[in-house]
């Protein structure tokens, strides 16, 4: 563990870029709506988890925080605690953002890829980039979507997310101070 302060420690906070990875994955379970990325789809299950279970918010949060270096989401929200139990997953991004701000950093771009059987994601997929630029605070140009299907890879029952997210340091303005700035000669 880095000790605060320490050059190691000073040095990489001082990054001008990070790149954080994320992975969720869930199982199907009836009686439940699904969502992902934000946003309810048609379909006989939804995903299981302690959680609302939108595997792809989970899985750009966990990219959001590794980016920062901060705890994971199961740290975060551990399913052992009753008060996330069908919480909706947005909270959870909304603090891995606020963590990322804090850091100095701004989402540059996020790119995610889905692997499931069904539903089909490419009839959706314009609709949860836009929900996810809304959600990061980003255009949808910064949001890249993928669906795969997992051929035959026997997880027709689950869906998998991977994430990653580039962040920017954020540019803080400096104004010199008036005893600093040269006097012009008349």
């Amino acid at each position: 563990m880095l000790k605060k302060g320490s050059k190691l420690e000073t040095q990489n906070s001082k990054l001008a870029v990070r790149v954080g990875y994320g992975f969720d994955s869930h199982e199907f379970r009836p009686g439940i709506p699904l969502k992902i990325g934000g946003i309810k789809l048609k379909h006989d299950k939804g995903l299981g988890g302690h959680s609302d279970g939108d595997v792809l918010l989970h899985a750009i949060t966990d990219a959001l925080l590794g980016a920062v270096a901060a705890p994971d989401i199961g740290a975060l929200f551990p399913p052992s605690e009753p008060k996330w139990k069908d919480a909706d997953s947005v909270i959870f991004l909304r603090e891995a953002l606020k963590r990322v701000r804090q850091a100095g950093y701004a989402i540059a771009n996020i790119d995610a890829s889905l692997i499931l059987a069904a539903p089909k994601i490419g009839p959706h997929a314009g609709l949860i980039r836009l929900r996810l630029a809304e959600l990061l605070g980003i255009t949808a140009n910064c949001v890249g979507l993928k669906a795969k299907t997992p051929e035959g890879l026997n997880s027709e029952n689950a869906v998998l997310a991977h994430a990653v997210v580039l962040l920017e340091g954020i540019q803080k303005k400096s104004h010199p101070r008036p005893s600093t700035l040269k006097k012009r000669a008349p």
